[in-house]
């Protein structure tokens, strides 16, 4: 939530309203109430949540509260609806909140974890759950595989709960519509909560039996470990992510010319790859190419970035070492893999008059051929300050007409049959956006390079050795 509107305060207060009356009967007199199995595991949860709050704890705790889930599941099929769902209110209230405002979040955490995990358990119980698991006091041993089948529907109803929930706050908080709001929340979820559910069925048969709620507890290390090291997993990602995004914004910065051009080159580049039908892996590879493709520019002098006159043979020569800077720069960045040819050779071309090393054909790497087709999509498709953005149908079909010689077809087919798909959403041009100090990037005001059409047509797609208009993108 970016803040707590009054709708969204509306909402946790009715969300919240709810899970009291939820609650409500473990509390009343003669409910007969398991305090013990009650007690001990709300304690459990608690002493899982709580080290999150303490500075010390923060790198070894997994960042979420779904790192426990298990024994809150556990909560569900060991204890009847009402008494499970207390489970989740101390943990929940103490844990550890990562953004403002902290009151309302840890209020609105409780109250959709009361709320999924009686709905799991009243699932269990409808699916004759607890008989399924016997116990020590019945004698009984667990009816296996049958307790998978309500052990697995009340992880499915916790995880629609959750998903209904966390779809309607962001709608309330973020005024989002609520399909939007929903959108892509239960594919992520479904398939972890399923796990936490099995592992809460394992928990819950080892309470039950003979060995006690000691054994349960070796349930929750494997689970805590493999929590952990997603989370670490994740971490790493958003540092990765954290650094292209200063790359990127060094590059901005430096050269607001082309402002959001190596953004929309990654947009296109993963336009290209989903054709092609790359792997995932593989295609976020190949978004960090496109969006990293001109870090070069950083070891370029400035006064040549920006330079409103001709540029002289050897201020040409400079700019073409931009892909050699760049793979320089990001060398030494593992993630990236075959994202580091591609910025070195994006600028080759298919017949071998390009630069910097003059590779044809299949020499150059695939995800060079990529970006070199996005770079001059989108070079030839935004606005410059010097002529108007190309229509995306002039520039396909100028594309197809440098394809074999200066493109690969292959690439040049694929980002077609993407924008036919997928269309091309129309994004903030380098001219629309404040230069780096308030002032604005290059506008119709100021004169366009003098080394482009002398009658401003759009220039040619992509830069080469001999020159082109568009030579600083």
């Amino acid at each position: 939530m970016r803040a707590t509107r009054g709708a969204a305060r509306a909402y946790i207060a009715a969300v919240a309203l709810c899970a009291g009356l939820c609650v409500l009967p473990a509390l009343r007199p003669g409910a007969g109430t398991p305090w013990t199995t009650l007690g001990l595991l709300t304690g459990l949860y608690l002493a899982c949540e709580l080290p999150g709050r303490f500075p010390f704890f923060r790198t070894s705790v997994p960042v979420s509260a779904g790192s426990f889930f298990p024994l809150l599941l556990a909560a569900a099929f060991l204890l009847p609806p009402a008494a499970a769902a207390l489970v989740a209110i101390p943990g929940s209230l103490v844990g550890r909140v990562e953004k403002p405002p902290a009151a309302a979040r840890r209020v609105w955490r409780a109250a959709q974890l009361v709320l999924a995990v009686w709905v799991a358990s009243r699932v269990h119980v409808l699916l004759g759950g607890p008989a399924a698991l016997g116990g020590s006091g019945s004698g009984r041993l667990p009816d296996l595989p049958y307790a998978l089948l309500p052990a697995c529907a009340a992880a499915l109803a916790f995880s629609l709960a959750l998903t209904a929930l966390d779809g309607s706050i962001l709608a309330a908080a973020e005024q989002l519509p609520v399909r939007r709001a929903w959108s892509g929340l239960l594919p992520r979820s479904l398939g972890p909560h399923l796990v936490h559910g099995l592992a809460g069925l394992m928990m819950a048969v080892l309470w039950s039996s003979s060995y006690g709620p000691l054994a349960a507890l070796f349930v929750l290390l494997p689970m805590y470990i493999s929590c952990w090291v997603f989370a670490q997993y994740h971490r790493e990602h958003a540092a990765h992510r954290a650094t292209i995004r200063a790359l990127v914004q060094a590059v901005d910065i430096k050269d607001t010319y082309t402002r959001g051009h190596s953004e929309r080159v990654g947009r296109a580049s993963v336009l290209i790859a989903d054709e092609l039908g790359m792997a995932r892996d593989r295609v976020e590879v190949l978004r960090f190419a496109g969006i990293l493709h001109d870090v070069g520019k950083l070891g370029v002098p400035t006064r040549v970035l920006r330079k409103d006159g001709p540029l002289t043979p050897e201020e040409r020569r400079v700019i073409e070492l931009h892909p050699e800077y760049g793979h320089e720069i990001v060398r030494g960045i593992g993630f990236l893999g075959e994202a580091r040819a591609a910025i070195l050779h994006h600028h080759e071309r298919l017949d071998g008059s390009g630069y910097p090393y003059g590779l044809a054909g299949r020499e150059i790497p695939e995800f060079a051929r990529v970006v070199a087709v996005a770079d001059a999509f989108d070079a030839m498709t935004s606005t410059r300050s010097y002529r108007p953005g190309r229509p995306v149908p002039v520039a396909v079909e100028e594309l197809k007409r440098c394809a074999g010689t200066q493109f690969d077809p292959q690439m040049v087919r694929a980002l077609a049959r993407g924008l036919e798909r997928h269309g091309w959403a129309e994004a903030v041009t380098a001219d629309e956006v404040p230069g780096p100090r308030g002032g604005a990037a290059p506008g119709p005001g100021r004169p366009r390079p003098p080394d482009g059409p002398a009658s401003g047509a759009p220039p040619s797609p992509s830069p080469s050795p001999s020159g082109s208009p568009d030579r600083r993108r």
